[in-house]
């Protein structure tokens, strides 16, 4: 009986380690047949592109370069007048643009206020010199008088 208890004991553990194996195959192919589904999904949902003209393409264009650049095909080079010189066609009215460059403006105001603000600090500094300056002709004085006070005592004593 222990032979066969044994026997059926390896059996069932067997049987159990077979379906394991199995679980695991089915799982993973699960797993696979799922992001399968899920790429197909998307690639349904992917949306085609619209079909442009090129009249309509160089409406977009043109309009975006209006907005942001005021640079047509014909900006962007040199033109050669008759008498052989170069000249460029750039001719940007304000009327034109929608918006306005402000960098140089920035970059000249902070100038100016740094400046100013240096200005002001070398005024303050050149008040406060000059205040401690008098202060120290004062306690100069003020020393110079105790020593000849101290000075007339001493002679005075003797």
């Amino acid at each position: 009986e222990e032979d066969l208890l044994n026997d059926v004991c390896r059996e069932v553990v067997e049987k159990w380690s077979d379906s394991q194996v199995v679980d695991a195959k089915e799982e993973k192919e699960d797993e696979v047949q799922a992001i399968a589904s899920m790429m197909e999904k998307q690639a349904r949902i992917v949306v085609k592109p619209k079909e442009v003209s090129s009249q309509e393409e160089k409406q977009r264009k043109a309009a975006l370069l209006a907005q942001y650049a005021n640079v047509t095909d014909e900006e962007e080079y040199p033109l050669e007048d008759s008498d052989g010189s170069t000249g460029t066609a750039v001719n940007i009215g304000s009327e034109k643009s929608l918006f306005r460059n402000t960098n140089v403006e920035d970059v000249l105001n902070a100038r100016k206020l740094e400046r100013e603000l240096l200005r002001d600090e070398f005024h303050k500094k050149k008040e406060q010199d000059k205040l401690q300056r008098e202060k120290d002709k004062l306690a100069k004085q003020e020393r110079k008088e105790k020593e000849k006070k101290r000075t007339q005592k001493g002679e005075r004593k003797r």
